[in-house]
């Protein structure tokens, strides 16, 4: 990984940063600050920290961030300073210790209560409210009730990001000074509109479903002979017509996969009304989206994506400065 320790001696970056190669002032003038619409993607999601590193590395600010799910997540991490304890969390999980910090609920509206993951983040996060950012956050959620679409701005951060990764059938919906809340990708999966709102002049948007392809496919298919679970064929017995029975998602996969359909046709619709300036769209398809032991792959696509634009990202940032 490129550091920036390595890259700020480097004349080209030095006038980038305001500074001649003669060690004096330049004369090049402020450039826009950009705004990060930050997207869902459950375990995806842990790209984002490696578009924060980038971004950090390269010198280019951020003005604002609205996330969305996991972008909510580390959005919120990262204006309050505690991205390094973030990543530090992400790069150490492993799937038994995934598993230990889900505190199974079959009582309750989400199969895990998340109290645990909230007490990780208590820990580093108590009392920090969007009033003591520097720069503004939005932390977008959905109302389960009557399907609008909320935007958290104000008062607890936790809370907000809480209630912005609700995965519906996942987690525990978050009661919210009256509204019962849950994952804002249901609505606004890549929260370009809410940074428009803002009147922020360069958008980019986070995009990690980018690489799905398919998805949007329309296929004529003739119904088959209804097949009973008891009917299925012996172990060992390959039978074409049953092949899609040998290999099982699960509960929560099956909830987490439709979720992913819901996620990217809404992305697809909101995205083609309501563009971004520009789009990083880091290639995690082979990424699960319950996969989270693998931030440290994740974390890398997202700074080498985000790299690999810097020179657009800096024009554009003198185009509107």
């Amino acid at each position: 990984m490129l550091e920036w320790a390595s890259l700020r001696n480097r004349p080209d970056v030095r006038e980038a940063n305001g500074v001649s190669s003669s060690g004096g002032a330049s004369e090049t003038p402020r450039k826009t600050g950009i705004s990060l619409a930050l997207g869902g993607g459950c375990a995806r999601g842990w790209a984002h920290i490696g578009v924060l590193r980038a971004l950090d590395e390269a010198g280019i600010e951020v003005s604002m961030i609205a996330g969305t799910s996991i972008g909510a997540l580390v959005g919120g991490c990262y204006l309050a300073g505690k991205l390094d304890e973030l990543e530090e969390f992400a790069r150490s999980l492993t799937k038994r210790r995934i598993f230990g910090l889900l505190d199974l609920n079959l009582r309750g509206s989400g199969l895990f209560g998340g109290m645990k993951l909230d007490a990780r983040l208590r820990e580093h996060m108590t009392g920090i409210r969007f009033e003591d950012l520097a720069k503004p956050f939005v932390a977008v959620t959905s109302e389960i009730r009557t399907g609008h679409e909320i935007w958290l701005s104000s008062g607890s951060l936790i809370t907000a990001m809480r209630a912005s990764y609700a995965l519906p059938g996942v987690f525990e919906p978050v009661n919210c000074n009256g509204r019962v809340l849950v994952d804002g990708a249901l609505v606004n999966p890549v929260p370009v509109s809410v940074c428009r709102a803002y009147e922020q002049p360069l958008v980019v948007a986070v995009n990690l479903h980018y690489d799905l392809f398919g998805r949007a496919a329309v296929i004529k298919h003739s119904a088959g002979e209804l097949v009973i679970e008891k009917d299925a064929p012996r172990p060992g017995h390959v039978d074409p017509e049953h092949q899609s029975h040998q290999t099982r998602l699960g509960i929560t996969g099956v909830m987490v996969e439709a979720f992913n359909i819901i996620q990217d046709r809404i992305s697809r619709a909101r995205l083609a009304g309501d563009p971004p300036d520009m789009s990083l769209q880091p290639k995690l398809s082979h990424i699960g989206l319950t996969e989270f032991h693998r931030a440290d792959e994740a974390i890398n696509l997202g700074y080498q994506a985000t790299m690999a634009q810097i020179g657009e990202l800096t024009r554009l940032q003198s185009v509107l400065a």
